[in-house]
C-alpha cells in the first residue's frame, strides 16, 4: 500500500469520524439547548407583556400614593405628626432649578422664574427627578423585577379560582360569547382557545377513544383518535353511522389529517389516549419496547373502572384485528388493487 492511499485513507477515516461525533454531539445537545431557549423566549414573553406592565403599575403606585399614605413617624414638638417618606421622594429646590435650567439650555420651552407657568414647570420638573431618583433605587434592588411576576401569578391563580365555580362559568361564558361576535376576533378565538386547552390539558381535543383504521388504503391499519360523531350531511350520504377520526402525524400529533370512517369500520383499541399518542409520537418504538398501557383516567382514553388487561402495543394491535398474527399483516382480498383510493372509487357505468 503505497503512502498516498495511507494518507488517503486517514483523511477520510478523520472526515467520516468527525461527521459522526459532531452528529453524536448534536443530538446529544440540540435537545437541551432548544428546550432552553424555548423557555428563555416564553419568559421573556411572559415578563415584557405581563410583568413588565404590571411592574410600571406597581412603580406608579408606589411614586404617587404609598408616600402620601405612609404611617405616620414621630410626633413634631407642635403637636403634629410627620409623614415619613423613603429618600428617593425627596426633591430639593436646587435640584429642580438646575434641572430646568438644564431643560431650558437643551430648546425646551421652560418660563423663567415669575413668568406665568413657571410653577406649573416646577411641578413637573419635581416629579420628574422623583421618578428618575425611584427608577435608580427600583433598578438597585434587583428583586423587585420579579414582583410583576408574582403579582401575576396571584391574579392568574385568583381568576382561575374565581371562574371556577358555578357564577364564574357563567359570567366567564357569557364574556366569551360577547367576544365571538367581534369581527376578526371570532375568526381566531376559538383556535387559539383549542390549543391552548389542548396543550393546558384542560380537554384533549374531545378525544373519545384510541381506534384502528384502514388509512391511507385498506390492507394498511393506523392509529386514530375519535372526535366524535361526523356532520349529518355525511351521514346521510354514507347511508349509516359514520365518526370522525383525527390521524395525527409523526412526531408531531397537534397536526394531521380528518377523516370520516363507518362506525363498523373504526375498531376500538383498548388502550388510553396518552398512549396511543405516546406510540403516534415515537414512530412505533414504544410497541418495540413492549410499553404497556397505563390506567385510564376519567374522560381520558379508558374509564378508571373496568380496564381490560393490560399487554403491550404488540399484542393488542393484532388482537384488535381479527384473523391476523403477531408482526404479520392481514390479507387483501385478492380482488382489490393495492392502489391507493381503488377500493373507494366507483367503477364507470
Amino acid at each position: 500500500m503505497s503512502e498516498g492511499t495511507t494518507t488517503k485513507e486517514k483523511k477520510r477515516g478523520f472526515a467520516s469520524d468527525f461527521r459522526k461525533f459532531f452528529g453524536r454531539g448534536l443530538a446529544i445537545l440540540l435537545p437541551s439547548i432548544l428546550t432552553l431557549w424555548i423557555l428563555w423566549t416564553l419568559f421573556r414573553f411572559v415578563y415584557q407583556n405581563v410583568g413588565e406592565p404590571i411592574n410600571a403599575g406597581i412603580r406608579l403606585v408606589i411614586i404617587e400614593v404609598v408616600p402620601k399614605v405612609a404611617g405616620a413617624g414621630e410626633a413634631a414638638p407642635d403637636g403634629t405628626r410627620r409623614i415619613r417618606v423613603p429618600d428617593w421622594y425627596v426633591v430639593r429646590e436646587s435640584q429642580i432649578v438646575n434641572y430646568l435650567r438644564h431643560q431650558r439650555q437643551r430648546g425646551a420651552n421652560i418660563p423663567l422664574e415669575g413668568d406665568p407657568g413657571y410653577a406649573m414647570a416646577f411641578d413637573r420638573g419635581r416629579n420628574e427627578l422623583r421618578r428618575e431618583q425611584f427608577g435608580e433605587w427600583w433598578n438597585s434592588h434587583w428583586y423587585l423585577e420579579a414582583a410583576g411576576l408574582f403579582v401575576a401569578i396571584i391574579l392568574i391563580y385568583l381568576a382561575g379560582l374565581l371562574l371556577g365555580n358555578l357564577l364564574g362559568r357563567k359570567i366567564y361564558t357569557a364574556m366569551e360569547r360577547w367576544l365571538a361576535k367581534i369581527p376578526g376576533f371570532k375568526q381566531v378565538y376559538p383556535h387559539v382557545k383549542q390549543v391552548v386547552d389542548l396543550i393546558m390539558g384542560e380537554r384533549a381535543m374531545a378525544f373519545n377513544k384510541a381506534v384502528l383504521v384502514q388509512y391511507p388504503r385498506k390492507g394498511i391499519w393506523t392509529v386514530g383518535l375519535v372526535t366524535g360523531d361526523s356532520l349529518k350531511t355525511v351521514v346521510e350520504q354514507a347511508g349509516g353511522p359514520v365518526v370522525s377520526v383525527f390521524i395525527p402525524s409523526t412526531p408531531t400529533p397537534f397536526t394531521g389529517f380528518t377523516i370520516n370512517v363507518p362506525k363498523d369500520e373504526a375498531i376500538d383499541l383498548p388502550i388510553t389516549i396518552d398512549q396511543a399518542i405516546r406510540f403516534i409520537i415515537t414512530a412505533g418504538v414504544l410497541n418495540q419496547m413492549g410499553d404497556t398501557p397505563g390506567k385510564g383516567l376519567p374522560g381520558k382514553g379508558l374509564p378508571a373502572k373496568g380496564t381490560p388487561e393490560k399487554k403491550p402495543l404488540s399484542q393488542i394491535l393484532p388482537d384488535a384485528m381479527p384473523g391476523t398474527k403477531p408482526g404479520t399483516m392481514p390479507e387483501q382480498d385478492p380482488e382489490q388493487d393495492a392502489t391507493p383510493g381503488d377500493a373507494e372509487r366507483p367503477k364507470d357505468d
